[in-house]
């Protein structure tokens, strides 16, 4: 069998997904249909947009389904009539049995970390934040309980020490498209074995559960590095959360200082110019690209421009 000869349904909405889809399309791949969700009212006139993925496949002139519900008898009976060989699931929402069951081959999942760890909605996020060195993509199996089916494909990439969750994003969406078109092609010719995941845990799980509000606040009581890394693991989005002057600050990009003070821990310093930073337990954190609660993002020495520092807070 030829991995093009296969009729796949894609699955998956944001920017992330894309990649992969776009990497079946250049293949040659039979995408015989995409499911994306539903378009959502968005901005100050609450317009219907559409999802990356979407917006793609329109491009590509591919069918496209929107299920408000995966169970709705309607839209499993599109799936049947589509009589896909394997379905390819990449960012979307929790299948029900019903549907990832439906293909004769199953359904796959393009998962941005390296299983068994970080298995949740925020792998790369999470990563970042604890500081781990390196990451990776893996192509698994879809199974009931959430991102534990059998690894068919894995591949690793260094995480550096400045590297922000945008950056690694970028990365992986492009080695997962590439992992994607290779199982498929190995499914096809039946030369991959799946491998359980139970045999590849060692030492301490680490998961990956949805971020809240709560996992952006920064507690300044932590090391230069366990911020630092938090900053990292949350920028471009939805970034890094401290308070300035009553009003909520997001950090994007900052630089820690490891040195011995007795400023008391949280307190903000400023040369007015363009030094602002914050009293770590182990030092200080230099803020260097931010966003005031209703003012636009940008650059530290920009922000220092219109801001009138506290008499307290000069250094």
């Amino acid at each position: 069998m030829l991995a093009q000869s296969m009729r796949i349904v894609f699955m998956g909405t944001p920017d992330f997904a894309v990649a992969s889809l776009e990497a079946l399309v250049t293949a040659g791949m039979q995408v015989v249909a995409v499911v994306t969700a539903p378009d959502k009212p968005a901005g100050r006139g609450l317009l219907p947009t559409q999802s990356a993925v979407k917006k793609y496949a329109e491009s590509k002139q591919l069918t496209i389904l929107q299920p408000e519900k995966l169970k709705d008898p309607l839209f499993l009976l599109q799936l049947q009539q589509l009589e896909a060989d394997i379905q390819v699931v990449v960012a979307f929402r929790m299948l029900p049995e019903v549907v990832w069951n439906m293909p004769p081959l199953g359904t796959i999942n393009v998962h941005a970390s390296l299983l068994p760890q970080y298995r949740g909605a925020a792998p790369i996020h999470r990563a970042i934040m604890n500081g781990e060195e390196m990451t990776g993509v893996t192509i698994f199996r879809l199974q009931h309980a959430i991102d534990t089916g059998g690894i068919l494909l894995q591949e690793s990439i260094p995480i550096g020490e400045n590297d922000t969750l945008g950056q690694v994003y970028e990365v992986l969406s492009k080695k997962g498209a590439m992992l994607l078109v290779k199982t498929l092609e190995l499914l096809a010719r039946g030369e991959l074995k799946e491998q359980p995941q139970e045999s590849m845990i060692q030492g301490v799980l680490h998961h990956a559960p949805k971020l809240f509000t709560e996992d952006c606040m920064i507690d300044w009581n932590r090391t230069t590095k366990e911020i630092h890394n938090q900053i990292r693991g949350l920028s471009p989005h939805p970034g890094a959360m401290t308070r300035l002057d009553g009003k909520t600050l997001k950090i994007f990009a900052a630089q820690p200082e490891v040195s011995i003070h007795s400023v008391p821990v949280g307190k903000m310093e400023t040369d007015g110019k363009s030094i602002l930073r914050y009293a770590c337990v182990d030092g200080w954190l230099h803020l260097h690209e931010l966003q005031l609660e209703g003012k636009k993002r940008m650059m530290t020495t920009e922000f220092l421009r219109g801001y009138r520092p506290a008499q307290e807070n000069l250094l």
